[in-house]
C-alpha cells in the first residue's frame, strides 16, 4: 500500500517535474520571442536613428547652402538693381542736359510756375499765356535751349518734326558745292574771316569746316524729311538734337546760306538784274550791313556766340527755308506785334511753323490742340 502510494507520488512529480520542465522551455521560448522582436526594433531604431543623423547633417548643410545662395542673390540683385538705378538716373540727367529741345510741357503750368508773383510784368504775361490758351488753342509748348542758336534750334527742330522737305531752290541745285561756289566762282576770299559760333575765328581751315556743315545739313534732313513715321520722326529728332556737335553744324550751315543769298543779292543790285525781294534791300540797307562782308562780319559771325537773330534775319531765314514763320511775341500782348510772320510776304503752299517768345531773344515752339 505504501510502495503504491509511493509510486504514484512519484509519478504526479514525474509529472509536474515534466510541465514545470515544458513550462519553462515555453517561457524560455517566449523569452527569447520577445528578446528577438527587442533586438530587432532596437536595431532597427539604431539604423534609423543613423540615417536620421546623416540625412540632417546632409539637410542642414543643403539649408545652410540654399540660404547662402539666396542671401548673395538677394545682394546681387539689390546691386544690380542700385547699379541700373544709377545709370539709368545717370543716363536720363545726361539726356535731360544734352537735349536741347524738351520734352511737352502744360502752358498754363509752366506759367505759373515761370510767372509767380503779382508783379505787373508777371500778370502781363500770365494774361498772354492764358489768351494763347483759350484763343488760340495752344496748350502744351517745348522749352528750348536758352543759347544765342535758340532761334535756328526752333526752327530747325519744327521743319525736322514734320517733315517740311527741302526749298524749292534747293532742290533745283546742289547745297555742298555753295561753298566752292562761292570761295572760287566769285571770288569772295573773305570768308576765311568766317566765324563758327563759339569756335571764333577758323581761317583757312573754313572752306573745309563749311563744307562739312553743308553735308551734315543735307544728310540729316533728306533722311528726317523721307521717313513718314511721325513717331520714327520725332525719336530721330530728339537724337539729333541731343547731339551738340551736330546741331552746331546744322545752324552753321543754315548761317552760311543766308550769307550765300545776300552775296547773291548784293550782286543782282550791283548789275541791276531782275528785282530782288525787298527784305535783302532792307538787310544791306544797314550800315552795319552795307554789303555782304560787313553783314558776316557785324551779324553772322556773332550767331550763337554772343547774339541771336535779329528781326530783320529772321524775315531772311524764313524766306530762305520757304516757311511761314509765325511769332507769338508775349511782352508784344494786347498790341497789334502780338502776333508776327516772317516773312510778311509769302506763298500760300509754303509750311507754316510757330514760335514762341518772351522777350524776342530766346524763343521755345508751342503745340496746337483743338
Amino acid at each position: 500500500m505504501q510502495r503504491r502510494h509511493d509510486r504514484k507520488a512519484s509519478k504526479n512529480r514525474d509529472q509536474f517535474t515534466e510541465q514545470e520542465k515544458q513550462s519553462r522551455i515555453n517561457h524560455y521560448k517566449r523569452s527569447v520571442g520577445r528578446h528577438e522582436v527587442w533586438s530587432w526594433t532596437t536595431a532597427t531604431k539604431q539604423s534609423l536613428c543613423l540615417m536620421w543623423q546623416k540625412v540632417k547633417v546632409q539637410l542642414m548643410l543643403s539649408m545652410s547652402f540654399l540660404v547662402a545662395v539666396f542671401w548673395y542673390c538677394r545682394r546681387l540683385y539689390s546691386f544690380l538693381a542700385q547699379l541700373l538705378k544709377r545709370w539709368s538716373n545717370y543716363l536720363q540727367r545726361k539726356l535731360i542736359r544734352n537735349l536741347s529741345v524738351l520734352t511737352e510741357v502744360d502752358l498754363l503750368g509752366y506759367s505759373a510756375r515761370e510767372w509767380k508773383g503779382e508783379t505787373k510784368q508777371a500778370k502781363h504775361m500770365r494774361e498772354a499765356y492764358e489768351e494763347l490758351f483759350w484763343t488760340y488753342h495752344i496748350k502744351y509748348l517745348r522749352q528750348v535751349r536758352r543759347d544765342n542758336y535758340c532761334v535756328l534750334r526752333a526752327v530747325l527742330f519744327q521743319i525736322f518734326s514734320q517733315g517740311i522737305p527741302f526749298p524749292s531752290w534747293m532742290r533745283e541745285r546742289d547745297i555742298l558745292k555753295l561753298p566752292e561756289k562761292l570761295l572760287y566762282s566769285q571770288g569772295c576770299n573773305w570768308i576765311q574771316q568766317y566765324s563758327f559760333g563759339p569756335e571764333r575765328y577758323m581761317g583757312p581751315n573754313a572752306f573745309g569746316k563749311l563744307r562739312k556743315c553743308m553735308e551734315t545739313l543735307k544728310t540729316n534732313w533728306t533722311e528726317i524729311s523721307a521717313t513718314k513715321d511721325h513717331e520714327e520722326r520725332g525719336n530721330m529728332c530728339n537724337t539729333l538734337f541731343s547731339d551738340e556737335s551736330k546741331e552746331h553744324k546744322l545752324y552753321e550751315a543754315i548761317k552760311f546760306i543766308m550769307l550765300y543769298e545776300v552775296v547773291e543779292a548784293y550782286e543782282q543790285i550791283k548789275n541791276r538784274e531782275e528785282p530782288i525781294h525787298n527784305l535783302f534791300r532792307l538787310l544791306l540797307a544797314r550800315d552795319s550791313s552795307s554789303d555782304p562782308l560787313s553783314f558776316m562780319m557785324n551779324h553772322l559771325n556773332s550767331i550763337g556766340d554772343s547774339i541771336c537773330l535779329d528781326q530783320v534775319e529772321l524775315f531772311l531765314l524764313g524766306y530762305l527755308l520757304e516757311v511761314k514763320i509765325r511769332v507769338y511775341r508775349l511782352h508784344r500782348f494786347n498790341t497789334e506785334e502780338f502776333q508776327v510772320n516772317y516773312p510778311d510776304e509769302y506763298r500760300r503752299e509754303w509750311n507754316e511753323i510757330s514760335l514762341l517768345t518772351e522777350d524776342d531773344r530766346y524763343y521755345h515752339i508751342p503745340f496746337f490742340r483743338t
